[in-house]
């Protein structure tokens, strides 16, 4: 009776065995067979057609896998022509006048902007005038950003005028990104963060504390892109307390 019932599992368990390989491979090629258009399909031409406007995210692996690949300048232009695009250097292009007032930037300044994202730090930079603009991120977004590890700078000591930042928040080491911020920009250039709107002396000191080189300059609320924000701005003195 053992026996008859230790055939019999074998047997079950070989049935379930070849019916879930059997599934596994209908899934897969069925997978494949639905991502793959005849020329003549319209589905082909469409892709063509999609804009970030329209279509911003694939509706399934197949939309992603058809879609084409856009030349990182044809990307650019598209995003540089949306009206979040120009909202935001607008803002930015007024927050740096404010530098300049306080003459810590003009048009020759070697300028370091860190966490540049899509580059609207140095698109309002140059917009201005300045020719010596240097954007940075982790992921590159040509052409007015290059890939580096904002807590590791690729840049001598002492080589920059100013150094910008809207993203201290993303930073996983705070007091390492302000280091080596403090360590790019030559003594008596300036560091200037934007960060979100500090309602205490207490909030500004926490931010002040991440310096070791510097000296502050001046605190002020202001509004980038509807949202309030608070500018601090450090003056390199190159000697730690």
């Amino acid at each position: 009776m053992d026996k008859h019932m230790q055939r019999l599992l074998n047997r079950i368990s070989l049935v379930f065995a070849v019916a879930g390989t059997l599934a596994l491979f209908h899934v897969f090629f069925s997978t494949s067979v639905s991502c793959s258009y005849p020329r003549h399909h319209p589905r082909l031409h469409d892709t063509l057609t999609l804009t970030l406007a329209h279509t911003p995210f694939p509706r399934s692996s197949c939309d992603a896998a058809s879609r084409p690949a856009l030349p990182p300048e044809h990307r650019f232009s598209r995003i540089q022509s949306s009206r979040s695009w120009r909202n935001r250097v607008a803002a930015l292009s007024s927050l740096f006048l404010r530098l300049r007032t306080a003459h810590l930037l003009s048009n020759s300044s070697r300028i370091l902007c860190v966490f540049s994202g899509a580059g609207h730090e140095v698109a309002a930079l140059r917009q201005s005038g300045v020719i010596d603009v240097t954007g940075v991120d982790l992921i590159d977004f040509p052409p007015l950003v290059s890939r580096a590890d904002p807590h590791n700078l690729p840049f001598f000591d002492n080589v920059f005028d100013l150094g910008f930042s809207s993203g201290l928040a993303g930073a996983l080491f705070p007091a390492r990104f302000v280091g080596e911020l403090e360590r790019t920009v030559r003594k008596g250039g300036a560091v200037a963060l934007v960060v979100e709107r500090c309602g205490s002396e207490d909030e500004v000191a926490s931010v002040k504390g991440l310096f070791r080189k510097s000296n502050l300059v001046e605190v002020s609320n202001v509004t980038l892109s509807g949202s309030e924000m608070t500018l601090i701005v450090m003056r390199v003195n190159g000697v730690p307390p």
